[in-house]
């Protein structure tokens, strides 16, 4: 990590397209690093894909979308109605290549490539979050951050042993390798569980927070540190002269406004490829459409978050709050909530849940219903670094799935290249210029 203490780094004025989590975490940073910072959103701050998630942060996650076999599952789950994954048909050029480089790297050698860039940004984030939610830290963030472990919960015994190999790579590759649990030991460590259950992989070192909170305490304390937010400001224009961006045009109910700025960076989420025009380059994104239920939690519920991999449902307990949160929907900027879609999730829960906490899930008023665009990069890996067109256009995007566990340490790197400092991870894997080749 550089040394180069800030008050020797050359302040800026640096204007943030997107205030989700990882707009949120480079404005922390940017601000660490004495610049003028400037975040701006067409929504509300925080209120998109970082608000309603299941809060994991997990560096067990290392493993990317693209892995041997997974075009045959794919193609499996799209021809069963009740899979948690579904394709719209659709005459979309940049989806089918998506799906096309997605194929291709599904073998051994890419999958390893890419959990190896991945991972650094897991396990730095991981340090980062322990740092910023600290009883002495300067932030004061709010999170109900819980280091409980993820539980990996298996109905059946061929899954949950067919799960083995992979569990040894992770150990062997990235020493991150889960513990066995039979029936008893699962039941033991989550009271909620049927005990008729399989078994599980429980990767312990793992955490979870509650989005909501994050973003809005996170905003809080940067609001207080003189960061600027423009929430429910459109994007309407990119000005540049001489090859270099001078000011954000946006459009609001307010009025239009300009904004000037030394550097722009586009933390834009799965938006980013309706933006190209201004980033002068194709990133290949596409949205992946989530769902989540926010309820209250019933009595006896879990107590630990988990993954139920055969159903593909996450449950995250969030103090008096429990959350069940799936689905992958490649449908394009379909805003819709679709009521059969969310029942996947409460159904779900009654395989793998004593039978009482399932009923009180079942009948608990729903807090919210949401659904929100993943950014997914058919590598599994973000797109951090600078534009090639331009020398102060920056973007910071793509986290697919790993928003909240890779965003400090994404928005630490994007700092520390804007800054010019030296990054405490390489940035070489993250570079937006790795798609044109």
């Amino acid at each position: 990590m550089d040394d180069m203490n800030p008050h020797d780094i050359q302040s800026r004025r640096v204007v943030i397209i997107g205030g989700g989590i990882i707009g949120v975490a480079a404005a922390h940073f940017l601000k660490n690093d004495g610049h003028d910072v400037v975040v701006v959103d067409k929504g509300s701050i925080g209120g998109a894909c970082s608000h309603g998630n299941c809060g994991l942060v997990c560096p067990s996650h290392v493993l990317p979308l693209a892995e041997p076999g997974a075009p045959w599952s794919a193609i499996r789950s799209v021809l069963n109605p009740a899979s948690a994954f579904r394709v719209k048909p659709r005459l979309d050029p940049s989806l089918w290549s998506w799906f096309w480089n997605f194929n291709r790297r599904c073998n051994q050698r890419d999958m390893l490539e890419s959990a190896t860039a991945i991972q650094p940004l897991l396990l730095h984030s991981m340090r980062l979050y322990q740092e910023l939610v600290s009883d002495d830290a300067p932030t004061d963030i709010r999170c109900d951050w819980t280091k409980r472990g993820l539980l990996f919960v298996y109905r059946d015994a061929k899954p949950l042993d067919a799960y083995a190999p992979t569990d040894r790579l992770l150990g062997e590759r990235f020493n991150e390798s889960a513990v066995r649990l039979g029936p008893g030991e699962l039941v033991e460590l989550e009271p909620a569980l049927r005990d008729d259950l399989a078994g599980g992989w429980w990767f312990e070192h793992d955490a979870h927070l509650r989005p909501d909170k994050l973003l809005n305490s996170w905003v809080s304390s940067l609001h207080g540190r003189g960061v600027r937010f423009i929430p429910d400001a459109e994007l309407t224009d990119l000005v540049v002269q001489d090859g270099v961006a001078r000011h954000a045009k946006l459009k609001s109910s307010a009025g239009n406004e300009s904004v000037d700025g030394d550097v722009f960076l586009f933390a834009t989420g799965a938006w980013t490829p309706l933006l190209s025009r201004w980033l002068k380059m194709t990133v290949p994104i596409q949205p992946g459409k989530g769902y989540s239920i926010t309820l209250p939690a019933p009595a006896g519920g879990p107590q630990s978050p988990m993954i139920f991999p055969q159903h593909r449902v996450a449950v995250t307990p969030m103090n008096d709050r429990l959350r069940l949160g799936s689905i992958m929907e490649f449908v394009g900027y379909d805003e819709s909530i679709q009521p059969k879609r969310l029942r996947l999730l409460t159904e779900a829960t009654r395989t793998y849940l004593r039978g009482d906490v399932a009923d009180a899930i079942d009948g608990a008023p729903q807090d919210e219903a949401w659904q929100g665009w993943r950014p997914m990069t058919y590598d599994s890996t973000p797109v951090i670094g600078r534009c090639g067109a331009y020398e102060n256009v920056y973007v910071s995007a793509g986290h697919n799935m790993l928003g909240i566990s890779m965003a400090p340490a994404s928005g630490q790197l994007i700092a520390s290249l804007i800054s010019g400092t030296t990054p405490a991870l390489d940035p070489t894997p993250y570079r937006p210029q790795r798609f044109a080749v």
